[in-house]
């Protein structure tokens, strides 16, 4: 009867974990929820369950653990307050110059033009605990302090993680805090004082991966230090180092670095880490970081500006790495040592794979959502072709879709959010947008909600 008892429970344990969204890409590191029941459309007056201000913006992903949500984000960003300026008089015998279109010069903006805000926010780095419920503020906390504008990123992109107990969040800083679900601090790491400068070009932001009570962490770098990239695995109650490789790489200049997260790979009932960047994809063993195999081919060319943002995937034993849009390699995942010959399944090379969007895949389908909002379908097996590129009219995109109750959702960056049929005929099922303006951040599905954070609100989205 016990052990009927506790095997109960861990079935009920694991349909409340797939339940959620503990993580970046979902339960199982591959973007697919088992959410059921979710809307295709929504407004202000219908189908929005619950929407909370955030104070600034951030590409990191909310999680969803129980009752509760996670975000970090930075501070709200000070105002600063313009000085008014009389405008000058002109010089005699010369009209004014008005602005362009009226015959006169461009005018200023203010901000970065490649970020599409006006900072990075403020200069504290907040961990937002929410509830589910309603979205009220449940507690918060400071990570870190020290934000800055890195392109299309700032200081908060790694997303948290939590096992329903505990929460873990790092920064772009280099620090990683663990507290309870209640937001009780545990214990602090400083990456970069144990083990040297990040050195990306544009700043850090893998998110890290939770495994067996492990908080595994990579950092791929280069461009700005002679230091080998590293994976590193922390032990999740006390934060002391369980192992630590280096993760060397002849890659040139800014090709060393990567922006990507850590995935879990089962293969003959094992699991192995997989990370991606620096020109080559690596496997390591999670009970010591041991490189199982590694395969090149990312950088064919060996340029030196082939740094990679979007993350592995695999499914059915194969692992799916893009690279700076081509080539896109699925590697057989069964192999030892060098295997960017022996266990290529396929490639893309003959068209444009994602730049920045993480790719998604069921194992039968596998979709491929680009930068301009293009998404194509295929054979995840062999690579061939089934629909695609077809038009979504979202614009341009920065967040990775995610499969779930037959649908894959796409959100651009200006908060624009379509809705396609999942499968082997390309059907837009529809498109909604929501306020808030740029929107890097991946949406999340659990349950019966759907979970979308643009620049200044998280939504919950749901049927009720």
């Amino acid at each position: 009867m016990k052990r009927l008892i506790s095997l109960a429970c861990l079935a009920i344990a694991a349909t409340a974990v797939s339940a959620d969204w503990p993580q970046w890409r979902g339960p199982h590191g591959d973007g697919i929820s088992t959410a059921k029941n979710l809307p295709i459309d929504w407004n202000a007056d219908k189908n929005i369950a619950w929407k909370t201000a955030l104070p600034s913006w951030s590409g990191s992903t909310p999680i969803i653990v129980g009752d509760r949500v996670f975000v970090t984000s930075p501070s709200a960003q000070p105002k600063v307050e313009e000085p008014e300026v009389a405008p000058a008089e002109p010089p005699p015998g010369r009209r004014p110059r008005g602005p362009r279109g009226a015959g006169g010069g461009a005018p200023q903006r203010r901000g970065p033009p490649q970020a599409g805000v006006d900072g990075p926010g403020g200069q504290e780095l907040l961990l937002i605990c929410l509830s589910r419920a309603d979205g009220s503020l449940l507690w918060q906390t400071q990570l870190d302090t020290g934000n800055e504008l890195k392109r299309k990123q700032n200081n908060s992109s790694p997303s948290p993680v939590s096992d329903g107990k505990h929460v873990w969040a790092a920064t772009g800083n280099g620090i990683v805090r663990a507290y309870t679900i209640d937001g009780k601090a545990l214990w602090q790491v400083d990456l970069q004082k144990e083990y040297g400068d990040f050195g990306l070009n544009w700043g850090y932001a893998s998110s890290p991966l939770l495994y067996q009570g492990k908080l595994i962490i990579e950092a791929v770098r280069g461009q700005n230090t002679d230091a080998p990239g590293y994976v590193v695995a922390l032990d999740g109650k006390t934060g002391n180092e369980v192992w630590q490789v280096d993760r060397p790489s002849d890659a040139p200049w800014e090709s060393k670095d990567a922006y990507t997260t850590p995935i879990p790979v089962i293969v003959g009932g094992k699991t192995q880490i997989v990370v991606s960047g620096g020109a080559y994809v690596t496997s390591h063993d999670p009970k010591t970081g041991k490189e199982i195999w590694r395969s090149g081919g990312l950088n064919p060319e060996n340029s030196r500006n082939y740094r990679i943002i979007a993350s592995p995937v695999a499914a059915n034993g194969i692992v799916y790495a893009p690279s700076r849009k081509t080539p896109l390699l699925a590697i057989r995942a069964d192999g030892k040592g060098d295997v960017t010959e022996s266990h290529l399944a396929w490639k893309m090379e003959d068209r444009a794979g994602p730049d920045v969007p993480t790719p998604i895949s069921d194992g039968t389908y596998f979709y491929v959502l680009n930068d301009f909002g293009q998404i194509s379908c295929f054979n995840a097996q062999t690579g061939a072709t089934i629909w695609g590129p077809e038009e979504t009219g979202i614009g341009r995109v920065s967040s990775s879709p995610i499969l779930a109750d037959g649908k894959l959702y796409l959100v651009s960056e200006t908060a624009d959010v379509a809705v396609v049929q999942a499968g082997p005929e390309f059907k837009l099922l529809g498109t909604n947008n929501l306020e808030g303006g740029y929107t890097l951040s991946s949406p999340a599905a659990a349950g019966d909600q759907l979970f979308i954070r643009t620049a200044e609100f998280l939504y919950c989205i749901s049927k009720g």
